[in-house]
């Protein structure tokens, strides 16, 4: 069979495809291994007695039900979510953002892949109707490490420009990366700027004052800055430190249900100004021709109520908290003499470790410690857009401490006996 130039991209072993089978193999082979290594929320017991408190009402209600499984919803997904969303944005954060500034996807890894490719890639280099060459306008990543699910949605490759970030030992166990701002560039070039917030893979923050200049240097560039807040705010609410939400008419806020515990009703969101959201929604169409009604329908009147603010505030962050403190002191305890750094633990549910002069490389030290019966994530993959070669990028483990709480300290006590 001949595939295409998209075929032969997307068809092929990428790292997040080779991750996610590579884990649900092992799991299905093995249930008893102790799962680090991805992305699932835990099992919080408020939020799902919570859910299935919401869910019995919309199934008991005929009109719910049959707008639950037996409609379409627009393109923008559900209006009445979207207008519940904007008031409370409004209400509680002093946004001025409309049901129009909002689209609704089938999941965050959805909405990127649609948001890179209408802002990077093969374009005109001014205005469209000049005449202009094409000139390719690449993803700014203000430095990796950076999500690797961003890695391979680009239609073409060499696709992210990243830099090396600045590193500052904080203590003799944790470290902390910030961005090399005399180093970044953002130009003509520049699609768009991205960055996680909380970062996915380290746990860290940018802080208020940072994302203040990132977003000001975007501004006076005229580029968008993705602010990815999956894990953030103003929900889930995953920040273990002060800080804010952050949105204005050059940022694109992207935010999901995922991490509340809905991962598998793929509800993602995007608030941005009104023309790149009406473009949005058209690509949204071709592409997935209507959102899931699941997840917006479900939690219609929890954001004016207060009921979802209350769930972030009174469980969720309480949930992560412990386990974060359960990961941190047992790196302490265990660690020894190792020279093995944990990255600032600042928001998510990642612990990011810098095994410093590993003798080898940590997609190696994932398959040893799979043998040990713990699965992590290997950091090559979270390094993309380098324009050269770091062997820092070698050195580190993404571990997940969103199970259980034995079983967190099992997992990264076995990590720590494998170095």
């Amino acid at each position: 069979m001949q595939l295409s130039h998209f075929g032969e991209k997307f068809a092929a072993p990428s790292g997040i495809s080779e991750l996610m089978e590579d884990l649900s193999a092992a799991l299905a082979d093995d249930p008893s291994l102790l799962f680090m290594g991805g992305g699932n929320p835990g099992r919080v017991d408020a939020a799902e007695q919570l859910f299935r408190r919401l869910m019995d009402g919309l199934l008991s209600d005929a009109q719910c039900r049959h707008e639950l499984l037996g409609l379409y919803q627009s393109p923008n997904g559900d209006r009445s979510f979207r207008e519940e969303l904007a008031s409370y944005l409004n209400k509680t954060l002093g946004w001025e953002v409309k049901a129009s500034n909002i689209a609704l996807s089938n999941g965050s890894q959805s909405a990127f892949f649609i948001l890179f490719n209408l802002l990077a890639g093969p374009g005109r280099s001014g205005n469209a109707r000049s005449g202009s060459p094409d000139c390719f306008r690449h993803i700014q990543l203000p430095f990796a490490p950076e999500y690797v699910g961003y890695r391979d949605v680009g239609l073409q490759s060499d696709f992210f420009r990243a830099e090396r970030p600045n590193i500052e030992m904080l203590s003799d166990d944790r470290f902390r990366y910030s961005i090399a701002f005399e180093q970044l560039k953002i130009g003509d070039n520049t699609g768009a700027v991205c960055v996680s917030r909380p970062s996915n893979p380290t746990g860290g923050m940018l802080a208020d004052t940072e994302l203040e200049q990132l977003s000001t240097r975007c501004e006076s560039a005229g580029v968008p800055l993705i602010l990815d807040a999956a894990y953030g705010l103003p929900f889930p609410g995953l920040v273990y430190g002060g800080a804010q939400a952050f949105w204005n008419h050059n940022t694109v806020l992207t935010l999901s249900l995922s991490k509340l515990g809905l991962p598998g009703l793929r509800t993602g969101i995007v608030i941005a100004r009104e023309d790149l959201i009406a473009g949005f929604n058209r690509a949204n169409t071709v592409i997935n021709l209507a959102s899931s009604t699941v997840g917006p329908q479900l939690l219609r009147g929890c954001l004016i109520d207060g009921t979802l603010d209350e769930l972030c505030r009174e469980s969720l962050l309480p949930f992560y908290s412990e386990r974060r403190s359960i990961a941190l002191s047992t790196l302490a305890r265990e660690r020894g003499s190792l020279p093995l750094y944990a990255h600032e633990s600042e928001g998510g549910f990642f612990l990011w470790l810098w095994c410093k002069d590993l003798p080898i490389d940590s997609a190696e030290l994932y398959g040893r410690l799979k043998q040990r019966g713990v699965i992590v994530l290997p950091g090559n993959g979270f390094f993309m857009g380098l324009a050269e070669p770091w062997r820092h990028q070698q050195e580190c483990l993404r571990l997940s401490f969103a199970g259980d709480k034995s079983r967190i300290e099992q997992g990264v006590t076995r990590v720590i006996e494998e170095l």
